[in-house]
């Protein structure tokens, strides 16, 4: 069962759209990608928010996640978060298909 995970990254002037570049130049959102288990790991920036950057992470399992986490790489992007002085609210997913209720609202 997928589980994705929203994290949205605040900073100042920004600082998150910074965290996001350096991330992406130094090869961790690529080394992270090539991780057993991780399906999407995409940066977005809300247009009315320019100082946020939200990130969609989604992994085959929590035992996908629990082992991402247990990477020398968390300590790296520790780093950069402090570095850049964000602070973070997330959002968690689990897989469960599209209730019938909102498929009417769906374009495919």
């Amino acid at each position: 069962m997928a589980i994705t995970v929203n994290i949205y990254y605040k900073g100042q002037n920004g600082s998150a759209g910074d965290f996001a570049r350096e991330m992406t130049e130094t090869g961790v959102v690529d080394r992270i990608r090539a991780e057993e288990g991780n399906l999407r790991y995409e940066y977005f920036m809300p247009l009315e928010d320019p100082e946020t950057v939200l990130l969609i992470d989604s992994w085959r399992d929590q035992a996908a996640i629990d082992a991402h986490h247990a990477t020398p790489m968390m300590d790296e992007i520790t780093r950069l978060r402090e570095k850049y002085d964000l602070h973070m609210r997330v959002e968690r997913y689990v897989e469960g298909g599209v209730p019938e209720s909102d498929a009417a609202f769906l374009r495919e």
